[in-house]
């Protein structure tokens, strides 16, 4: 695909591009919107540096690529129910990172979000990569048997290992010091989505199972349906398929969360990372 108005620079072989040429802090003519918006659905996750972006800025960058939406259980930035801080500090060492398993974000709700964008305002000196995995590229390069199988196949979903009874958050325990999470009952609710999603725009199929709120097939329990779980989800980050992002001050992260997962990763103990979050309204998978 060629661009007119913006520069397009891959990062890994799979997904992920960086795009040049685009201050996200003003409005963009139509054809560069629709530029930066082909790239995002030819590459699932896109890039930006060195950008500067006030909530309100953010706010209507995200809407290039979708309708901004709260999400339960995170306390948002006031004033603006569709933006969270995510923030881990210097004394949050040693707890669980908020993100640090492969996701993809609320598919333990019945819309799960289409995507989010993440600008980073405070970077720890070295480490706190996120990563995101090609779930295309996963479903594509599995057997045909085993596609005629999980496309037949629906999953149940639940948020309550990071929000609910189970949770990892649960009384306040691992949550960040600037950070408010509230688990409760309500994340214990199951919802189900079929195991091999048709992406609403591209039309491509791609697997939509992740080890963070996926709990079982339906119609198998539990321990039935670890085995193949476990299967795919080694399978969906091989390295061909992951790309790693670096963060600087001023980075910006876009991804199609209908057909990626992703994971921060959790390596700079003693240091300080703060990201604010907008979430996308996504539709009920297909």
């Amino acid at each position: 695909m060629s661009y007119e108005t913006i520069e397009v620079i891959p990062v890994g072989g799979s997904i992920g591009v960086e795009i040049a040429g685009v201050n996200l802090a003003e409005p963009l003519s139509n054809r560069q919107a629709q530029e930066v918006h082909d790239a995002f659905l030819a590459n699932s996750v896109v890039f930006f540096r060195d950008q500067k972006l006030d909530p309100e800025q953010q706010m209507r960058a995200a809407r290039l690529f979708g309708e901004p939406v709260a999400i339960p259980f995170v306390k948002s930035l006031d004033g603006y129910p569709e933006i969270i801080d995510i923030v881990k500090e210097p004394e949050d060492a040693g707890k669980y990172n908020f993100g640090g398993n492969w996701h993809a974000d609320t598919t333990f709700l019945e819309t799960p979000s289409m995507g989010s964008l993440l600008y980073a305002l405070e970077v720890p000196p070295r480490g706190g990569d996120t990563l995101f995995a090609d779930m295309y590229a996963a479903y594509e390069t599995l057997s045909p048997g085993l596609r005629s199988l999980l496309d037949g196949l629906t999953a149940v979903h639940t948020g309550t290992r990071s929000y609910g009874s189970q949770s990892k958050f649960q009384g306040g325990k691992n949550a960040s010091v600037s950070m408010s999470i509230d688990a409760n009952d309500e994340g214990d609710r199951l919802v189900e989505h079929p195991v091999v999603r048709t992406h609403p725009e591209t039309g491509r199929k791609c697997l939509f199972v992740n080890p963070n709120y996926t709990l079982r097939f339906k119609d198998m329990t539990e321990a039935e349906s670890k085995p193949l779980l476990d299967f795919l989800y080694a399978h969906c980050i091989r390295d061909e398929f992951v790309c790693r992002f670096r963060w600087g001050p001023g980075s910006v992260a876009v991804w199609d969360n209908r057909c990626t997962m992703h994971r921060a990763v959790n390596d700079y103990d003693g240091h300080r990372r703060h990201v604010r979050r907008v979430t996308l309204q996504g539709d009920r998978p297909h």
